[in-house]
Formats: C-alpha cells, structure tokens, sequence
C-alpha cells in the first residue's frame, strides 16, 4: 500500500499520552501528527517522546473541530467503541488516512464523529490508554499492507517455516504431550 497516514487525538490534556502517541508515530513512520482542542504543557512532552518526534514529523494544533484540516484525498478514521464501529481486524485500511483517538476518560465528540469517513474500534472490553489504541491502529495498518511475508502455519518465522528453539530442549511435560500426541494420530 503506497499513500500516507497521520495520527491525532482530540481534547487530550495528558502530556505523557501525547508524547507516547507521538512517539509511537513516529516509530511506525507516520506523515504527521496532530491535537484539536487540546489543553496539556507542551513543555512536558518530552517526559514520553523520547524520539523527539515533533522535531521529526509535521504537527498541526487545531483549536477546533470547525478548524481542523486535512490533506485532499486523506480519510477521516475516528477510533472510538461504538456499537456501529467496525472492528479493527475486519477493516481495510484507506491508503490515505487520519487516524484520530478521543480524549482521555471521554469520547470523540459529536462534531468529529460527523466529520469522520470511518469509525473503527479495537475489539477490547474497555476503551485502552490512547497512545496503546493508536500504537495498535499503526501496527495493524503496517501488517495490512502485505510487505511481509505471510505467517506460516508452523510456530516460528517465515524464512525456513521451521520452528525455530532458543532453548535447549523442550520442558519434560511439553515433550510428554508431543508423544501422546503422535500416539493418537498412530491409532
């Protein structure tokens, strides 16, 4: 998937969230990142952007919803548990999106939900901290746009689709079920 992808949250006033959100931005290569309506110190964000992603990615501050702008093309993706929302796993990422979280302790608002092109939720009983919930949208967007090889169907990685062992030998008890195992399928 070629495009582009920004992040953002809306009326959050925790800096750590921010900077954890940035930060995770930044890891996951986003084009930028952007806050409307918030209220936290900036001059605390550094506590959790450890990457200094604000020095490395465009950042918008939008003081409302009505100002908010995006690029033409770019998809509106709120985050938020609704019972409409379409779960995370079952949805197919635009190739240009926004992705934007609601406040701590709160939801995205009515203006913001009216201006998203989608409304996806993680399928969790409860809502996650923001900067985990967006790392999550980030991650499953990387996986979707199948630079990586598919997963094997043996545990272990891609390349020989062999089990790889980073100990010795396997746990007394987890041999025991192997062999009972090849016992039934003998039977």
């Amino acid at each position: 998937m070629r495009g582009y992808f920004g992040i953002g949250v809306e009326g959050i006033n925790k800096p750590f969230n921010v900077g954890n959100l940035f930060r995770s931005a930044h890891a996951f290569d986003a084009s930028f990142v952007f806050t409307i309506a918030a209220t936290y110190r900036k001059s605390e964000i550094g506590q959790s952007d450890t990457s200094s992603a604000l020095s490395n990615l465009p950042f918008y501050s939008f003081p409302s919803v009505g100002e908010m702008l995006m690029p033409k093309g770019c998809a509106l993706v709120g985050v938020e548990l609704m019972d409409d929302s379409v779960e995370l796993p079952s949805f197919t990422h635009p190739r240009c999106a926004a992705y934007v979280m609601g406040p701590e302790r709160s939801s995205l608002s009515p203006a913001l939900v009216a201006r998203c092109d989608h409304i996806i939720k993680i399928p969790t009983r409860f809502c996650l901290n923001v900067g985990i919930a967006g790392a999550l949208v980030m991650y499953d967007r990387m996986i979707s746009t199948r630079r990586f090889a598919a997963r094997p169907v043996m545990p272990g990685g891609a390349e020989l689709n062999q089990l790889t062992r980073y100990r010795d030998a396997a746990p007394l008890a987890e041999v025991a079920l192997a062999e009972r195992d090849n016992e039934d399928l003998d039977t």
